[in-house]
């Protein structure tokens, strides 16, 4: 999954179409994301002691992950999300070319390149 849990995410179809919103929890298995102030469903919630009142509460639904785009936190465009295998001795700014170097894959902005 390309998206991940604090990202800045543009909702790019449906009811909450051009709304922008943080994502506060991601479900990989079911391609679903938790994006705070989205999607809002209201829950009946029963008293818990006697003489209290019942509440209704309005608690974020999921969002299929097909329905958002990343904003890139560097360009502040809503783009697509691109991998890139560097090494990780590039990434502190050591030599390169070493045959002991250790791959990691970093997400990266389409539009700008820049390092996610």
């Amino acid at each position: 999954m390309k998206i991940k849990k604090g990202d800045q995410v543009l909702i790019i179809s449906g009811k909450y179409r051009g709304k922008k919103g943080k994502v506060l929890k991601a479900f990989p298995k079911e391609q679903r994301l938790l994006i705070e102030g989205v999607n809002l469903r209201k829950k009946h919630i029963r008293p818990k002691r006697e003489g209290e009142k019942g509440q209704i509460v309005e608690l974020p639904a999921p969002i299929h992950i097909s329905n958002v785009k990343l904003i890139c936190p560097k360009c502040k465009k809503a783009t697509k999300v691109g991998y890139k295998v560097i090494s990780k001795r590039t990434l502190r700014g050591g030599a390169k070319g070493s045959s002991k170097d250790q791959k990691s894959k970093v997400r990266i902005c389409k539009k700008c390149g820049q390092k996610i």
